[in-house]
């Protein structure tokens, strides 16, 4: 498949796995969130030299489906392959380990793979940061959410110099705004 058609063939994938969802905290589909991510990590190809874009676009565009939808890592590996299917099981957390060992885990599994999979992450912590802390959040949770994304900027910055210093703004701009 040419990767054109590969990386729509992911786009369409997304959109009717995570159709009916809403970003948390917005009344925005959920792909407005896949898309943000797939335009930080297309930005970044842009101004980096990057090996494998097509990794890097798909897995920005699938980094959720085995995660929160019902596609599963067979569907992935007959549509996309196995590069982009380890890329995304990589992306995706493990929900079987306690909560405060997941994102080291995810982290190491990352590591593990191709440098445009650490590109993923960094753009799904930037989109992540780009919306207020939700509501209900403590001023305690909110530093342990910029703490924990320090920690992926340290892991994995080295990937993108344009993500790494886009992720550090975000950081520290997160829950200033409203003063929490």
């Amino acid at each position: 498949m040419d990767t054109s058609d590969l990386v729509q063939t992911a786009l369409y994938v997304a959109a009717q796995a995570h159709n009916g969802q809403l970003r948390p905290g917005t009344d925005l589909p959920y792909i407005v969130h896949i898309s943000d991510v797939a335009l930080e990590v297309a930005a970044a190809l842009a101004v980096e030299s990057h090996n494998d874009r097509t990794l890097a676009l798909c897995c920005a565009l699938l980094h959720d489906v085995l995660e929160d939808t019902t596609i599963g890592e067979a569907v992935l590996a007959a549509q996309f392959g196995p590069a982009i299917t380890a890329g995304v099981r990589a992306l995706t957390k493990n929900s079987a380990l306690p909560p405060t060992e997941r994102m080291a885990d995810s982290l190491r599994r990352i590591k593990a793979q191709p440098r445009e999979v650490w590109l993923v992450k960094l753009a799904d912590r930037i989109s992540n940061l780009s919306t207020p802390p939700p509501a209900h959040w403590s001023a305690e949770r909110i530093a342990a959410y910029r703490s924990e994304s320090e920690l992926i900027l340290a892991t994995l910055g080295s990937a993108s110099p344009y993500l790494a210093a886009r992720l550090q703004t975000k950081i520290d701009r997160y829950g200033v705004i409203n003063g929490r």
